[in-house]
């Protein structure tokens, strides 16, 4: 243990009037936990008067810069003990490396995110917003991340998925003409809060999403046509991959495969047409006159195509074919969210789960920007 003696050299003055005539009436030795030296556990010994202010009459302790009123330790201590803890060492050893409570780290720690969510309070909507939902808890169900893609932050997370969860949480939102891009996956009710909340934004769907439901029908469909041959995991493999991914060996595989379902070769050449269709970015709005002109075609090929699941594929694209269409011209997408969401779960398994939303949503705003 190292002690370190000092004496306050700065004015003092009352704190309720600010006058510095002021009488010393009693004085004491103070000894709060300072930043530790390397692995040394330090004290700081320091003495403390207290006051009688001779204009208004109040007494009152002498404040130390750096010792909030009524705490044992130091504000660059409390500090520290915040900085290793969010770097990762968990509560328990570093509760014994600096000879404090496990509960003590963890309410330091609250402190000082509630201090840092506290400077950025207020803050506007972004520009360009992602929306997807996670899964929290089996009590409490889904939340829903609101994302800042042009910064790379979580904006806000909200318990619930539904459209009666998160309808006061948007009535009361600030900023919300600002938003001009909202990035989602294929779920109604955000489309549908979106266009209410936010009637300035064009809402553009995640092309990832787009991309795994014309893969999951068209999987579907093969199933149908051979139970068999569906469940051959290399063939599985290769069927999912795009055709500028497999090697002439692969193709060969397929083509020989294709030979005895003819019906199955033509779905697989236009479910490749479709994707790669629906792969090209960065177009002008005259390129994307032309690219919808063949998304179009494309989706009465589908309703038309006599097959259950094409048809429900068609069905399901069609009520989305504006926002599918605007993949073409914006570049944005939902993968920043999903990487989110990976951290999220991180911090979850960190802290064993989270029975307390507020504590969860106070680290990941905090912890994900």
């Amino acid at each position: 243990m190292v002690r370190i003696s000092a004496r306050y050299a700065g004015a003092n003055a009352c704190p309720d009037c600010g006058s510095q005539r002021l009488r010393i009436k009693d004085k004491r030795m103070r000894a709060p936990r300072h930043e530790c030296w390397g692995l040394r556990q330090c004290v700081l010994e320091v003495e403390s008067s207290k006051y009688r202010c001779k204009d208004c009459g109040r007494s009152f302790w002498q404040r130390l810069a750096g010792i909030l009123p009524r705490k044992r330790s130091t504000e660059p201590f409390r500090r520290q003990v915040f900085v290793n803890h969010y770097d990762g060492v968990n509560r328990s050893r570093l509760a014994q490396r600096v000879a404090v409570g496990s509960a003590t780290v963890e309410r330091w720690f609250h402190d000082f995110l509630r201090r840092e969510l506290a400077e950025r309070r207020g803050a506007e909507c972004p520009r360009v917003l992602g929306i997807d939902e996670h899964f929290f808890s089996k009590k409490d169900g889904y939340a829903t991340t609101f994302c800042d893609l042009r910064r790379h932050r979580v904006f806000d997370v909200v318990l619930g998925r539904s459209e009666a969860a998160l309808e006061d949480y948007l009535a009361k939102l600030p900023g919300k003409d600002r938003v001009r891009v909202v990035c989602m996956d294929l779920a109604s009710v955000y489309r549908a809060l979106v266009r209410k909340h936010f009637p300035k934004a064009k809402i553009v769907a995640d092309r990832f999403h787009v991309i795994r439901l014309i893969n999951h029908h068209f999987l579907a469909c093969w199933r149908e046509i051979d139970p068999t041959g569906a469940r051959h995991r290399g063939r599985l493999s290769l069927m999912r991959r795009h055709r500028h991914n497999l090697k002439p060996e692969q193709k060969a595989k397929l083509e020989l495969y294709f030979d005895q379902f003819p019906v199955l070769r033509e779905i697989y050449r236009f479910k490749q047409r479709l994707c790669y269709l629906l792969l090209k970015k960065h177009r002008t709005r005259k390129q994307c006159q032309h690219l919808a002109n063949r998304f179009l075609r494309a989706l009465e090929d589908l309703k038309t195509a006599g097959v259950a699941q094409l048809v429900q594929l068609g069905q399901t694209l069609e009520s989305w074919k504006i926002e599918v269409a605007m993949m073409w011209r914006f570049t944005r997408n939902n993968g920043i969210t999903e990487g989110f969401h990976t951290k999220m779960e991180v911090l979850q398994r960190q802290a064993y789960g989270f029975r307390n939303f507020n504590n969860y949503r106070l680290r990941v705003k905090i912890m994900c920007s």
